[in-house]
């Protein structure tokens, strides 16, 4: 029989947190429309935390019963040596799970030593597999290498791979049917994720997302039928779909037509050590300040507790009521 560890992370709508995503750096070597604008001006590396801080703060949320996290950046594998956080993310005790958030570029030079280093499981971020296109949404000529890191994951043993794609209408719905035949013959799941109102113009509209449930009927016109899978997880904010008549699944993070707020059971950590309850949220805990002020392990459980009970009970991008926050993407942690 299981027991909620001490002082477990539950919000005043019931729900137990468990997943902390841990950003290292705002950095990026791509500069993606919807995600940021192409001049930008980086945190000072002072301001980062430090891996030690970053496993201390890890292993502070696993005795609240965080037992998976995921690095994000910007760009993680910019911050030098990453794969030396990944040993020591590994080595916690009650930590059962390290993921990875990246664009691919540097994969080829890093991917046996993540995995090596403890790495469970790896998401890639690829829009289209036309690289003018890519050019078009990233602002870089690094398509290729980006394919590289995809073959690299794979050939290292990272399962398993996930390619990430952002759904925008009008530029998107021609790349649903290649990118899935890309991830059905390499053996990587690929996911598509509804557009979000956090763009660095600030110019999403709802009418901009493309919604899961075209994406589906676009699937099914090209590969046949599709079934919610049996073994998707609840709280997981992706909902698979396996095709009926072939081997394979693809995954949709639907946050604006179909909200998994009310399963949500993620925290995120900025890469200067702001705690935020809601990837939409308006307010921040900052833990850098106790880390870097002498305080104690009980401060930062605090924080953690804090945050969870202040949580609210969605983002409400759907309604009036919605606001964006002034942090983008990249800032914040994918």
């Amino acid at each position: 029989m299981s027991h909620a560890p001490r002082g477990a992370l539950v919000d005043s709508f019931g729900r137990r947190h468990n997943n902390l995503r841990l950003s290292v750096t705002d950095r990026c070597n791509l500069r993606c429309v919807y995600c940021m604008p192409a001049e930008v001006t980086f945190l000072p590396r002072a301001e980062l935390l430090s891996f030690e801080e970053i496993e201390r703060v890890t292993r502070v949320a696993v005795t609240l019963g965080i037992d998976k996290v995921r690095i994000t950046g910007g760009e993680p594998l910019l911050r030098k040596d990453l794969s030396r956080l990944v040993m020591m993310l590994s080595a916690i005790p009650g930590l059962v799970d390290v993921g990875l958030t990246t664009n691919g570029i540097s994969l080829p030079q890093h991917a046996q030593a993540l995995k090596d280093a403890g790495l469970k499981r790896i998401n890639i971020s690829l829009d289209t597999l036309n690289p003018a296109k890519f050019q078009q949404i990233t602002r870089r000529d690094d398509f290729d290498r980006v394919i590289e890191g995809i073959l690299a994951a794979r050939a290292a043993g990272l399962g398993p791979v996930k390619v990430n794609a952002v759904a925008i209408r009008g530029f998107t719905e021609e790349e649903v049917v290649p990118l899935t035949a890309f991830a059905l013959e390499h053996g990587v799941e690929m996911r598509f994720i509804e557009y979000m109102p956090l763009d660095a113009g600030r110019t999403w509209e709802r009418e901009k997302v493309l919604f899961a449930a075209e994406m589906i009927a676009i699937l099914e016109a090209a590969f046949g039928p599709m079934k919610p899978s049996p073994d998707n997880d609840p709280r997981a904010p992706a909902v698979d779909y396996d095709f009926v008549e072939r081997p394979g699944s693809v995954g949709f993070i639907a946050s604006v037509s179909r909200p998994f707020c009310m399963s949500c059971n993620r925290l995120r950590l900025t890469a200067e050590g702001k705690l935020r309850n809601c990837l939409f949220s308006l307010e921040e805990t900052d833990l850098r300040s106790i880390l870097r002020g002498g305080g104690a392990d009980l401060a930062i459980e605090r924080a953690f507790q804090e945050s969870v009970a202040s949580k609210w009970e969605g983002h409400e991008i759907n309604t009036s009521r919605f606001i964006q926050p002034e942090r983008m993407m990249h800032s914040i942690g994918g």
